[in-house]
């Protein structure tokens, strides 16, 4: 049996690539079941100030054919109590760029209370969304001039 019985993660996943699915991978080798909370576009510009380059009904389906994730969820707020509230599960995954950021310090304690652990997972280096959208919008200028 695994370490932990329902493991939890959220992410954008805009151009899903490599260290996305390096994250994935890893949460689901320490527990049964793991549900993948995808942000939806209103969350993303809620904190990250910009819109998505793939859409949402895509970036979560996208994620929900993925055999190492069990359930795709929508995460329409950061506030992982909430979603705690509803899948109860104890442990929440995720990657090691977010550890010890004033945000996640505030979430492990609240998590804590409830007996979820946080588990950091390592960032894969030289691959990110933003690095690719930088590629991408690049090209673009390219094409028009």
């Amino acid at each position: 049996m695994k370490e932990y019985k329902i493991g939890y993660t959220t992410g954008v996943f805009d151009m899903f690539h490599i260290g996305h699915l390096n994250i994935l991978k890893r949460a689901k080798e320490q527990c049964d079941y793991l549900i993948v909370g995808v942000s939806t576009d209103e969350v993303v510009s809620s904190y990250k100030h910009k819109k998505p380059i793939i859409p949402f009904q895509e970036r979560i389906a996208i994620v929900g054919e993925l055999k190492c994730v069990d359930k795709v969820v929508p995460q329409t707020s950061m506030d992982k109590m909430e979603a705690w509230e509803k899948y109860h599960f104890n442990v929440l995954f995720h990657g090691s760029d977010w550890k010890g950021s004033d945000m996640y310090n505030k979430m492990v304690e609240q998590l804590k209370k409830v007996d979820v652990d946080v588990v950091f997972l390592p960032h894969t280096e030289g691959i990110s969304s933003t690095l690719l959208s930088e590629v991408l919008r690049k090209i673009n200028e390219d094409d028009r001039k």
